[in-house]
């Protein structure tokens, strides 16, 4: 195998790479966020139902997945700076296009499809930027801080509903999302463009271990996205006041921030085997979502706090794990695991929603729990094919 470099620049300071990562990654996901936060003010003037969000919400998730491929071999292309600065143009310019011409359904839905290749951008740009100019020991940490950043994203969009929504109207909160956008331009570090080619067997054996975590990553992220779309109103359905169950969303969201964070700082402690460690939280994770079918506030406390804290959590160690597996070109090997993810966000909630509709949630809950044990089971499958990869290299 040869690594051929294109061109390298002087590195970027950890710090601020890292903090470039982070807002990049938040504004680039603030469309879809922000769709969410405030449908309530939205639904009444587009006319669209709780399921109509869904719909556009998985029209967004697919075209990420459908975006992340290509994003990533022009994040190798052209570097991260350039990517990243384009997926926030791209997300300021969909948030003013929502709105000024969202006046139907329709529109909305094809602008925030537009959105969601900023959403690709933005991601892989992310993690070329700290493949690169962040330290090994501490890449999990930064890692684990950019992820929990689209948790904060959501709570970034509820926040605009009183300040701005219930004010000044909805329109004017997508202005402010695209002036923020806008604003962390600036924040985007310095980047390189070291673009390598890596040729032989050891590529092709490794992009197979990728496609399996890939779909491993769509197992996971469609049970995992369960936990966000629908713990509110099967707690509603458990006899809580709509009030708690909404903290019961707002104490899963922490817990998963709280533990997307810690992952990545115990992973910068641990040599090698993250893929592995992957697999365990979904096990947990899975445990945590059969207890949601379970009747009780015990059980639906702890399988929220085991559901988000362990099967939601994993994401940055995945995007840390095909770093350090594939150091020669970061953005295009996390483009096809950030492909399942988002598949994954695509089917989950429109396919567990089916299930909830027709034999209700305890049975979702637990169709979601064996697709998380499959998950993890797919994981471990990549994770020795990596493995067999990396000796075949060196032979």
């Amino acid at each position: 195998m040869t690594d051929i470099p294109v061109a390298a620049a002087a590195p970027t300071h950890p710090v601020r790479a890292a903090a470039g990562a982070t807002v990049t990654t938040i504004g680039c996901v603030l469309p879809v966020f922000l769709v969410g936060g405030l449908a309530v003010q939205m639904g009444e003037e587009l006319r669209f139902s709780p399921a109509g969000l869904g719909l556009a919400v998985s029209v967004y998730f697919g075209v990420s997945a459908l975006a992340s491929v290509p994003s990533g071999a022009l994040v190798e292309r052209y570097g991260p700076r350039i990517v990243a600065r384009a997926g926030l143009l791209l997300a300021a310019t969909t948030l003013l296009a929502i709105a000024v011409l969202a006046h139907s359904f329709a529109t909305l839905v094809v602008l925030l499809g537009l959105s969601a290749g900023a959403n690709s951008l933005g991601q892989l740009a992310s993690n070329a930027a700290l493949a690169r100019h962040v330290p090994p020991g501490r890449q999990g940490l930064s890692f684990g801080v950019k992820q929990a950043a689209i948790p904060v994203s959501t709570l970034l969009a509820g926040a605009a509903v009183p300040a701005i929504a219930l004010t000044a109207g909805w329109r004017w909160a997508f202005v402010a999302a695209a002036g923020a956008a806008l604003a962390t331009l600036p924040a985007v570090p310095a980047g390189d463009r070291t673009t390598r080619r890596s040729e032989g067997t050891r590529g092709e054996r490794a992009t197979t271990a990728l496609v399996v975590l890939g779909l491993a990553a769509t197992l996971a992220a469609a049970a995992a996205n369960a936990l966000g779309t629908f713990v509110v109103d099967s707690a509603v359905g458990r006899g809580l006041s709509p009030g708690l169950a909404g903290l019961t969303l707002t104490f899963g969201s922490a817990v998963c921030v709280t533990a997307r964070v810690l992952s990545g700082w115990l992973a910068d402690r641990r040599a090698g085997g993250h893929v592995a460690v992957i697999a365990g939280m979904l096990v947990v994770g899975a445990a945590g979502l059969v207890l949601l079918a379970r009747p009780g506030s015990t059980p639906l406390v702890v399988g929220v706090v085991l559901g988000f804290g362990l099967g939601w959590a994993w994401p940055g160690l995945m995007n840390f794990a095909v770093v350090q597996l594939h150091p020669q070109a970061p953005a295009a090997a996390t483009a096809i695991t950030q492909t399942g993810v988002y598949a994954g966000g695509c089917i989950g909630p429109l396919g567990l929603g089916a299930v909830a509709a027709y034999a209700g949630y305890p049975a979702m809950w637990l169709t979601a729990s064996v697709a998380m044990l499959l998950a993890a089971g797919l994981m471990l499958a990549g994770s020795r094919m990596l493995r067999h990869a990396a000796v075949g290299s060196v032979q």
